[in-house]
């Protein structure tokens, strides 16, 4: 087998490996075990950069493919490939899994225990790159479920206080939406013209009209189920802030930066081009409910007095801006939604990596009790909070602008299909909705930036100033600041990958 042909299986399976590799490491040994979970996730990151720098950004369609028969009997197959959709969001879990292993070094939270949190930690991250490389729906389903049990310890024996709460409402409402987005992976399945589980030839039936409509409403009601709850979208989102509140930091940075683009990226790979009909239906109520969490995780944010929980609220409001890319059906729409999954993972990833280390420093994540004057007392923490806090409100010149208003110029002239069915007025109407969203984003982060950042620190960290940002730290938040800067001028590093294959899937509506 080529180096093409095996080259994402190889660099799935090295944590996979890298897992088990650190669950036996002798407990006497315990600290091994950061040295090795470190190098396996440096060789997958390089694995994925590999392939990043060998994938040709001009063509379209899927490149790496690799398909062997699995369980023959039901037509199930283990066929992995990747394309410009997939391939940004693969190497950003395995940037974000080395980051976390870095920054794990000094910092796993309490019962400590390294060698089974980093074993976690790799097992999650075969999951989510394996999500986004399968393209058997049996597969996907496989990689899809694959990441509860590693996150629903992470939060149950590492969160904070309520962690037993959070790590069950987590796992029981993702478990509810896998069950209908299950069924409908059979559904699809058994109506196919020849019963198949390879998303390739599915989504040319659906490009074809082989599924009737009736049946596509009711498959892509499941698949919407499964999806939106992992998102998730206004009103699936409840078990979000809990999970995000008590987990440990690295668990919130992956949740945040890939567990929940898993649910984004199904709705493009799978639900819009194997139901396009069903999609269009849809798609109005789906940017409706986009438009209310980006209103409702605005103010939401407004209200919360825990650091940690106003960051985990943001993510209800960016993820409404990605759906409401992906509501309009259109390639500018996709190409928005995905370049905001990318900016999303990057930004509110460093977002929490900070919020652990200001719980660390100051014992605390009130923002009434950390008091203000934080860049007197932490200049360079501060400093960092500031630039991150302003990418995340989207600043122009910083990667959150993108994506927020791409999807906005998307969604003022959504695909042809939708404007024949009368829907125009409603997205242009969404679209002032969303406008003031970014309004309100930004009052929530300046608010915040205000009581933590600006004025006279309280007396007790005047005494005793907690100590900065250290080397590790730097370490761990270096790639994600550059990028975070990077993707402002240069949106193109990742449009230029995506382009080209999000043109090809959404043909289907007329682009």
């Amino acid at each position: 087998m080529s180096w093409e042909q095996s080259a994402i299986t190889i660099t799935v399976a090295l944590p996979l490996v890298g897992a088990a590799a650190v669950a036996l490491v002798p407990r006497r040994n315990e600290d091994y075990a950061k040295v090795l979970a470190l190098l396996v996730s440096i060789g997958g990151f390089a694995l994925s950069l590999a392939i990043l720098v060998g994938y040709d950004w001009s063509e379209r369609g899927l490149q790496y493919v690799a398909s062997v028969p699995w369980i023959e009997p039901a037509g199930i197959s283990y066929t992995v490939a990747i394309d410009g959709i997939s391939l940004p969001l693969f190497v950003l879990s395995y940037l974000l899994t080395f980051l976390c292993a870095v920054y794990s070094f000094h910092h796993i939270e309490e019962p400590g225990r390294p060698k089974a949190f980093l074993s976690l930690m790799l097992l999650l991250q075969a999951g989510m790159a394996g999500t986004f490389i399968a393209f058997d729906l049996i597969l996907f389903f496989v990689f899809w479920e694959l990441v509860l049990v590693p996150m629903y310890f992470m939060i149950g024996i590492w969160g904070g206080p309520n962690r037993q709460y959070a790590a069950i409402k987590f796992f029981l409402y993702t478990l509810f939406g896998s069950v209908f987005m299950l069924v409908a992976f059979l559904a699809v399945y058994f109506a196919a013209p020849e019963r198949t589980f390879d998303l390739v030839a599915l989504q040319q039936y659906g490009a074809a009209g082989e599924f009737a409509i009736g049946f596509q409403r009711l498959a892509f009601l499941g698949m919407f189920l499964g999806l939106a709850i992992k998102v998730p979208m206004w009103p699936f989102h409840t078990w979000l802030p809990d999970a995000h509140t008590e987990a440990p930091t690295v668990g919130s940075v992956l949740l945040a930066g890939i567990l929940l683009k898993m649910g984004t990226y199904g709705f493009v790979r799978i639900a819009l081009p194997v139901l396009p009909d069903a999609a269009v239906e849809y798609a109005p109520l789906i940017a409706v409910l986009a438009v209310i969490a980006i209103i409702y995780g605005a103010l939401a944010c407004l209200a919360q007095s825990d650091l940690k929980r106003l960051i985990a609220f943001s993510s209800v409001g960016h993820m409404g801006f990605v759906m409401l890319g992906i509501a309009t059906l259109t390639p500018l729409g996709i190409n928005a939604a995905i370049f905001g999954m990318v900016a999303h993972g990057i930004i509110t990833g460093m977002l929490f990596f900070l919020a652990g280390t200001i719980k660390e420093r100051y014992h605390t994540r009130e923002i009434a009790a950390l008091g203000g004057g934080m860049l007197k007392t932490t200049p360079r923490l501060g400093a960092v909070l500031g630039l991150v806090a302003i990418a995340s409100l989207g600043l122009p010149g910083l990667a959150g602008f993108w994506g927020e208003i791409l999807a906005l110029l998307a969604a003022f002239n959504p695909a042809p299909e939708l404007v024949a069915a009368g829907w125009l007025t409603l997205y242009r109407v969404l679209v002032v909705f969303g406008a003031v969203g970014t309004v309100l984003t930004a009052g929530y982060f300046l608010w915040m930036m205000q009581r933590v950042l600006m004025g006279e620190p309280p007396e007790r960290w005047v005494a005793a100033p907690p100590e900065d940002v250290s080397p590790i730290e730097w370490g761990a938040w270096a790639p994600l600041l550059v990028l975070t800067v990077a993707l402002g001028p240069l949106p193109f590093l990742v449009t230029a990958i995506t382009d080209a294959d999000v043109t090809s899937i959404m043909s289907a509506f007329g682009a």
